[in-house]
């Protein structure tokens, strides 16, 4: 008896009756049941978020900023909630909104409180806090439904956080317009001012030059007069003897008038002593310094007072009365010569009050000279100055950014978000349920392979007791679940397919890896059936389990516990995952081949167990005969 002979003899006898044949067809069905109408429940949630119920309260008052304009986040942020639509929103009051999550009315609620715009307007006066948003879920509505709401406020968050830096940017940006500007100002102005600065230094160069002459004429002025005064200091004394001189001559003038001709060649002398006189009196004052004027005047009355002596001189003899007219004169000459004797210390001090002051003027000539000197210098200093003001601000000018309104408005966008993710996808699922597709399709032939055991026996009693080659009678029993899973995964990839709209890359290696996985899950249960009977049947049902944790259908394989990476790395689950994947998805097909052979290698090995099987079943024991556990 071949083993074909046997499959067929076991699929005659599972399918003798009417209700066999039904169960058939229900086991055919087991895995269009789980794959098909899991995938067709979840290919595309997201696309249905606008039927969950939200709540939405927003409290926010507005604020007004610094600048006098007015902005209210609050209703900024609810009216791009509203009108996205991606979830089901409802706005209510905060009351509502809290007993609607508790009773399951709302699946979240998100609240926007009162301060909410103030809060995002205050570090512009330097007292920064964060707007708060609420978010209230409860996880006995649905666990899931607060994930969703986690990732919707960061989403909202993310995007008040980029108006309110493109805002805030847009306002730095504006506020360096206006520093270029008043710098631009101050530039202007620091030019003006070096050029002020540098007329300033030519007026104090011009003001040190002229100091200078005039501080040394102050100083000859000073030592001109201090040498006046020295020479004029013994003019009084001789001013005096002068006086007391003219008195005398009036005396004797008394006395001449009186004895007139006795003294007659006394005259005569007298008089050319007084020519002597007049002329060291002169020449001692013009030596004194005295002026031309007061010499002429001392000489005149000098020669006044000599004028009736040179008349006596000649007339004595017969002019009595004129003598008498000369004594007169000659006393008259006296007080005079007595006033000038008088007046003569008053103008020595004169000369020395000037000295006095020619010197103040001459040391305050000398101090301007040197204050000049020193203001040219401060305005050289200046000068320096104002133009390294005037070059720093135009070359800090230069480094202000000033840009137009679209780049400043431009900048503002990108400083406020300045990331931006650029998606490069090298396959894609294209749905939720596309993406979950790999998984459950190869949950849903494992299933369907488990459940075939339990109408089908896995070897033929006929052929152990015939005693059939152990290959032969393991081929027979394994081949009638190979066709029926060809049948299984056939149904739930057309389903899969045309009625719920997955395609895959790949679709006839889809298909072709599909039936290997069939053929391996088939070989490993049947080999657990033959060889362990109904302690097999619980040991797949276990398999199905670990392969359901370890496979890394939904998330990453690498992310469950490293206690279960053995199971990962030795059940064929996950490598009929991952060639699934690359088949439906389009990856390479390189791992696709290390896949195939390691599920080859499976059906290998699960074959022999099963030829092993048979080989020991060919003997019969009593506890075959009446089996403890019947499944």
């Amino acid at each position: 008896m071949t083993a074909l002979r046997m499959a067929f003899n076991e699929l005659r006898r599972i399918t003798s009756g009417k209700l066999p044949k039904l169960a058939v067809l229900a086991l055919c069905l087991v895995p269009l049941l789980y794959a098909a109408l899991y995938l067709y429940a979840n290919k595309d949630p997201y696309a249905n978020l606008g039927q969950v119920p939200a709540a939405l309260v927003v409290e926010d008052k507005g604020a007004t900023a610094s600048d006098g304009t007015t902005k209210n986040a609050g209703q900024e942020v609810a009216d791009e909630l509203l009108s996205g639509r991606k979830f089901d929103w409802h706005r209510v009051n905060a009351r509502d909104a809290e007993d609607g999550v508790r009773n399951g009315t709302y699946t979240f609620a998100l609240t926007l409180p009162e301060d909410f715009s103030a809060a995002l307007l205050s570090p512009s006066e330097f007292k920064p806090r964060q707007g708060v948003i609420t978010l209230t879920t409860n996880d006995a509505n649905n666990y899931l439904g607060s994930t969703i709401a986690n990732q919707v406020v960061t989403e909202v968050r993310r995007s008040v956080s980029v108006k309110v830096g493109a805002q805030a940017a847009d306002k730095l940006l504006l506020g360096f317009s206006t520093i270029h500007e008043k710098t631009a100002e101050a530039a202007d102005g620091a030019t003006k001012l070096a050029a002020g600065q540098q007329d300033a230094l030519d007026g104090a160069q011009k003001l040190a030059d002229g100091a200078a002459p005039l501080a040394d004429g102050a100083a000859q002025v000073s030592d001109g007069l201090r040498q006046l005064r020295d020479q004029t200091k013994d003019l009084p004394a001789k001013s005096q003897q002068l006086a007391d001189g003219a008195r005398q001559v009036a005396d004797g003038n008394e006395a001449l008038a009186r004895t007139a001709e006795g003294y007659a060649g006394k005259a005569q002398t007298l008089a050319n002593r007084l020519d002597q006189f007049n002329t060291d009196v002169a020449n001692r004052l013009r030596a004194a310094g005295i002026p031309e004027e007061d010499v002429q005047r001392v000489m005149q009355g000098l020669g006044d007072a000599r004028a009736p002596l040179d008349d006596a001189n000649s007339k004595v003899q017969g002019a009595t009365a004129q003598l008498r007219t000369l004594a007169n004169g000659a006393r008259q000459v006296a007080d005079g010569n007595a006033q000038l004797a008088g007046s003569t210390p008053a103008l020595a001090d004169a000369i020395t009050r000037l000295n006095d002051g020619a010197k103040q003027v001459a040391d305050g000539s000398a101090q301007l000279r040197d204050g000049a000197v020193a203001l040219r210098d401060g305005e050289k200093q200046l000068v320096d100055g104002s133009n390294q003001l005037r070059d720093g601000l135009n070359e800090g000018l230069q480094q202000i950014p000033n840009p137009d309104d679209p780049t400043r408005e431009s900048t503002a966008g990108t400083i406020g978000d300045p990331v931006n993710v650029h998606g490069v996808s090298q396959t894609e699922a294209g749905s939720y349920g596309a993406g979950l597709a790999p998984f459950f399709l190869g949950l849903a032939t494992w299933i369907g392979a488990f459940v075939l055991f339990l109408l089908l026996k896995p070897l033929s009693r006929r052929g152990l007791a015939a005693g059939q080659n152990a290959l032969r009678v393991a081929l027979g029993g394994w081949l009638p679940g190979v066709l029926l899973g060809v049948a299984q995964v056939v149904i739930m990839f057309a389903v899969v397919t045309l009625v719920v709209g997955i395609h895959p890359t790949h679709t006839w290696g889809s298909l072709g890896f599909l039936l290997l996985m069939s053929a391996t899950f088939v070989a490993l249960l049947h080999a657990l059936n033959a060889l362990l009977g109904a302690v097999g049947k619980f040991i797949g049902l276990v398999l199905l389990i670990l392969q359901l944790v370890s496979a890394g259908g939904t998330f990453p394989w690498q992310t469950i516990p490293h206690p279960l990476y053995p199971l990962h790395f030795g059940l064929p689950m996950g490598y009929a995952v991952d060639g699934l994947r690359h088949l439906m998805y389009g990856g390479p097909l390189g791992s696709v081949g290390k896949d195939a052979l390691i599920l080859a290698a499976y059906l290998v090995g699960s074959l022999a167990l099963s030829t092993f099987a048979a080989y020991k079943q060919r003997v019969w024991t009593p506890s075959r005969l009446k089996p403890e556990l019947v499944l």
